[in-house]
């Protein structure tokens, strides 16, 4: 596999305080890049047709600043529907500690202009209604799903292991003019880990750190449209707490799911990658026929934060790790819907802050968006063996 950095790939800090480093990142069906980014508590959208070399310049999604969450966790979502049309969801903070709204907007012209942004949580509360998820399947439908407290009551026992705290959806099937009802996917799950959302044969899949007895945090998945809540690792983490550190999931064009983690768990620690093979998320009955597990990165550098992104039989895995001065942004690809991986890449390092590495593929190109507080915005290329 060969690294190169798409020319010229630097944006510069343009303002005396430098803006959150997370940020959100698509490709389009023309292969052009999309990036969602919060400045001047403004959130914008630019696109590049270079690879990144250069952006557009960036149209406001919010008209009036707002608490835009931006952080490695719980960054801005974006997605480039075929149409042309560019979704975005987002969590605003309410300004109390562990709260807030979730916000989707979208654009109909090429992201020149945004509709008047929208709140999905059909409750209201000044609760937590946090880290949300994208997915669209590219005909008209959109679904987001969050981690949602609204059946916290205050009435658990201390030191339960039920968190009160839920897995909730909205879908929309007209592009995202209309949503339906939220929907209670599961109970109890982890209170701040990153969730994951993925559009398959069968319609939008969710992944999310689940607890599981008691206080066994390992991962689910469960079908938007019904169906069962299925475990998909079995570390057998048991922690009180919420580690803050989440997992993403990417279907492939053979319908086959790809899920990374992280976990501190009996069975074993680190970052993992998996494949589970096609699935039926409607049937009680259909147990999820899943591989090995296979270690991503080197617990020694404090490998961690992994991120997956599918396309056809393309997938590219990418994680972060820091060897005690430096984090360094790495990836790994496969051609074969992850029946092979090339070597693990190192694709850049900083000496300073840095986002996690998200991960971008196409039939044409595989991308690392990696932002960083000394170089900036990079964009790295990954090319196959």
């Amino acid at each position: 596999m060969f690294l190169a950095l798409a020319a010229g790939a630097v944006m510069a800090q343009e303002h005396a305080h430098a803006p959150p480093l997370a940020v959100g990142a698509a490709l389009d069906a023309q292969g052009r890049l999309w990036l969602a980014r919060v400045e001047d508590r403004r959130l914008v959208v630019s696109r590049s047709e270079d690879g990144g070399a250069s952006f557009v310049s960036p149209a406001a999604v919010t008209p009036t600043p707002e608490a835009v969450t931006a952080d490695a966790e719980n960054r801005p979502k974006i997605a480039a529907a075929p149409d042309g049309a560019v979704h975005l969801t987002w969590t605003q903070n309410l300004g109390q500690k562990m709260t807030g709204h979730i916000r989707y907007a979208r654009s109909l012209d090429g992201g020149r202009t945004f509709s008047p942004p929208v709140i999905l949580n059909d409750d209201r509360q000044v609760i937590s209604h946090r880290f949300d998820a994208l997915a669209i399947d590219g005909r008209g439908g959109v679904a987001a799903v969050w981690l949602d407290a609204r059946a916290r009551d205050g009435k658990a026992p201390k030191g339960s292991p039920q968190t009160q705290v839920g897995i909730y959806a909205a879908v929309s099937r007209d592009g995202g003019a209309s949503f339906g009802l939220n929907r209670k996917v599961a109970d109890h799950s982890c209170q701040c880990c990153r969730t994951g959302l993925t559009w398959t044969r069968e319609g939008p899949v969710a992944f999310w750190r689940h607890v599981f007895g008691k206080n066994i945090r390992d991962f689910a998945i469960a079908g938007l449209n019904g169906g069962p809540v299925l475990r998909v690792t079995d570390d057998e983490w048991e922690i009180d707490g919420c580690p803050h550190h989440g997992g993403n999931i990417a279907a492939d064009g053979r319908g086959n799911l790809h899920i990374v983690w992280f976990t501190n768990g009996k069975k074993r620690q680190g970052i993992f990658y998996r494949r589970i093979a096609q699935t039926d998320f409607q049937r009680d009955s259909n147990a999820a026929v899943m591989s090995e597990p296979i270690t991503l990165g080197d617990p020694a550098r404090q490998a961690g934060h992994p991120d997956v992104a599918a396309h056809g039989d393309r997938v590219l895995a990418s994680w972060r790790e820091f060897d005690g001065k430096n984090l360094s942004a790495w990836a790994m690809l496969s051609e074969d819907a992850g029946a092979n991986w090339s070597a693990p890449r190192k694709l850049a390092e900083t000496a300073g802050a840095a986002d996690y590495a998200l991960p971008l593929v196409d039939a044409r190109q595989a991308l690392v968006v990696w932002n960083t507080a000394a170089e900036g915005l990079r964009v790295l290329r990954v090319n196959a063996p």
